[in-house]
């Protein structure tokens, strides 16, 4: 009876997944619970192509004991700041409790200490007045940032060495991410499963969580008319058509003959309902469809280019250069199907040419 050979150890074909990446949520007194739920079911929701999480989302407090939230009812945590010490991201959501932090005041010394014992080069991330936090910390002088646009003038009095940008949903300064309030933590945790594996794993997480899979982090957190008046037109069923049409050529006034208004109308009504210009979010959905081309597909550069709109390999590699600081071919080693990228890194920025 022959044996089976057994498999060679080490090829390609046998590598051992990486570990899922750990994340760490601090709930601090006062957290609502919608902001600290956040990271839970957006991370938890990311998986690899066979099914296995990418993320281990540990909710902690900053001393190990049960926290109060803002709802009324108490918050149990599974770990104590020993989680924060071992994280490769924590992650800050915000808290009402603490009125000292809008004055400039300092942390409490158990948060302080807990933030103290977090590892050089860890991944730092707010949501909403979670920023708060990472000010109070000194971890966001000279950096820009966001918080919730209500509260802007109230965090630059508070806080003046930080850059701060209201008007947008979230900043990413590499290792240190803040979002605007409430839902920007969604676009914000799902624009970091799209920096560590790509446009792919990102929808699908989004999928899950029947969230829109993309929005810009330029996007405006503030929106005058997102939901139209009942004796104005809206943009939503041309935003739908060119969707369906992005690799044809499509100027503004196509967009608004299909919107049945005219070219001044049209576009002040699109960046009332969406917050940008009509070709900035055009551009960004061309950009997002050759993302997942070069993830997806081994189709040459010029014919992505063409099927997303964007004309030339040239004009790809331009576009993406300046919106993501890579090249159509460095993202695709990154994201490619087959070649993934590590857990919790997004591709390297190649010098430019």
């Amino acid at each position: 009876m022959r044996k089976t050979a057994e498999p060679v150890r080490g090829t390609a074909r046998e590598k051992a997944p990486a570990p899922p990446h750990r994340v760490a949520v601090l709930a601090l007194p006062g957290v609502p619970p919608f902001e600290l739920g956040i990271p839970s079911r957006v991370f938890g929701s990311a998986q690899d192509a066979d099914g296995r999480p990418l993320y281990e989302v540990t909710v902690c407090t900053a001393d190990g004991a049960p926290v109060l939230s803002d709802a009324g009812f108490t918050v149990q945590p599974a770990a104590g700041p020993e989680a924060l010490a071992a994280a490769d991201t924590v992650v800050l959501p915000p808290t009402h409790a603490m009125p000292e932090l809008g004055r400039g005041g300092p942390l409490p010394p158990e948060v302080a200490a807990a933030i103290g014992g977090i590892r050089p080069g860890t991944r730092l991330v707010s949501i909403c007045t979670g920023s708060y936090v990472l000010a109070a910390a000194g971890l966001l002088d000279g950096r820009p940032a966001t918080t919730h646009w209500n509260l802007a003038p109230e965090f630059r009095r508070a806080y003046p060495r930080v850059k701060v940008d209201e008007d947008v949903l979230f900043v990413d300064d590499g290792d240190v991410l803040t979002s605007a309030g409430v839902a920007a933590g969604v676009d914000l945790c799902l624009h970091m499963i799209r920096r560590d594996h790509g446009a792919s794993v990102a929808n699908r997480a989004a999928r899950m969580c029947v969230v829109p899979p993309w929005r810009d982090g330029g996007q405006a957190q503030f929106i005058d008319r997102p939901v139209p008046e009942p004796t104005l037109a809206s943009t939503t069923a041309t935003r739908a058509w060119a969707l369906e049409h992005l690799a044809e050529p499509i100027t503004l006034a196509r967009l608004a003959e299909h919107a049945r208004m005219s070219l001044r109308s049209f576009t002040r009504r699109f960046r009332d309902e969406v917050g940008v210009t009509p070709v900035q979010w055009l551009t960004a959905q061309r950009l997002e469809l050759a993302k997942q081309l070069l993830e997806t597909t081994d189709l040459p550069i010029d014919v992505v280019a063409h099927r997303a709109g964007l004309g030339s390999g040239n004009s790809l590699r331009a576009h993406m250069r300046t919106a993501f600081g890579v090249s159509p071919a460095a993202y695709r080693r990154a994201f490619g199907t087959g070649d993934g990228a590590v857990p919790g890194h997004g591709p390297e920025r190649e010098p430019s040419a």
